[in-house]
């Protein structure tokens, strides 16, 4: 009896996340001339300014293959944590009215609100594949190893939602505290330029520079599909393992602390909000 009524609250649950998703997408987009597309043009639009102003203007990457897709893949991740985060730290918020009528996880809706980013992530990866394609990308067996390095990344993302969405019901405020940190987090992360650049300033700055997760996310994915003879990683400039280790210790942190830290607040959501 018991084992049949916890097969019903799960296939429920996963029902109810089927439905936020569809929705997220669609309300998306709702109204919009292009829809879907724009989630296909917006970073798209973007590599093309990044190109023109990083690449052909200031030379950025000048001497190293494939630097233009690499850009335009860097971006893509980099819209995709910032879509994650952003659209998890608000689930809570913006489905209130839902959490008072319904009784049900609550940390469905964080999860909804990334598989919708995750949606639009896939999406743009495609485009971004055909155009290596276009570039003469020789993909080795490497490759097999993006799709890891990916989910690693959604886990990472859904880790800090989860975090961010049980602070952002108590405190408003940090939805512009976070707005500040990502674009500490942009700049500090490998996207707009190579870290050749950054080692020829200072190799203890590239190394600090790769103790950020996303950046170590971010070089692994680029060497992963580019070639590690291209792409500067972290096993490239640290010697001992436990500095290696750093980057997915933090990760490790983060998700520990996030969910002890929901689980620790989600029983006042719907009195809160």
């Amino acid at each position: 009896m018991f084992v049949n009524l916890r097969r019903t609250l799960k296939r429920k649950n996963i029902i109810l996340l089927r439905e936020l998703v569809i929705t997220d997408f669609k309300l998306r987009y709702q109204g919009s001339f292009l829809g879907y597309v724009w989630s296909l043009l917006r970073p798209l639009l973007l590599f093309a300014i990044m190109y023109l102003v990083f690449v052909y203007f200031l030379r950025f990457g000048e001497g190293i293959e494939h630097f233009a897709v690499s850009l335009l893949l860097g971006i893509v991740m980099w819209t995709f944590f910032s879509e994650a985060t952003n659209q998890g730290m608000r689930a809570i918020i913006d489905r209130g009215d839902l959490l008072r009528k319904i009784n049900f996880p609550k940390y469905i809706l964080v999860i909804s609100a990334t598989i919708s980013a995750l949606i639009n992530f896939t999406l743009n990866l495609i485009v971004v594949f055909v155009f290596m394609l276009l570039d003469g990308v020789n993909f080795g067996w490497t490759a097999l190893l993006f799709p890891f390095t990916i989910l690693l990344l959604y886990i990472f993302s859904l880790s800090l939602a989860f975090f961010l969405a049980a602070v952002n019901v108590k405190f408003r405020d940090i939805g512009h505290i976070w707005e500040i940190l990502l674009q500490a987090l942009f700049y500090a992360t490998p996207i707009l330029y190579p870290v050749q650049m950054v080692m020829a300033f200072s190799v203890t700055a590239a190394q600090f520079l790769l103790l950020n997760p996303l950046a170590a996310l971010f070089q692994n994915s680029r060497a992963q599909l580019f070639g590690y003879e291209n792409v500067v990683t972290p096993s490239q400039l640290f010697s001992s393992t436990l500095w290696l280790a750093i980057p997915y210790m933090i990760i490790l942190a983060t998700i520990f602390i996030s969910i002890w830290y929901f689980r620790r607040s989600q029983s006042k959501f719907a009195e809160i909000v």
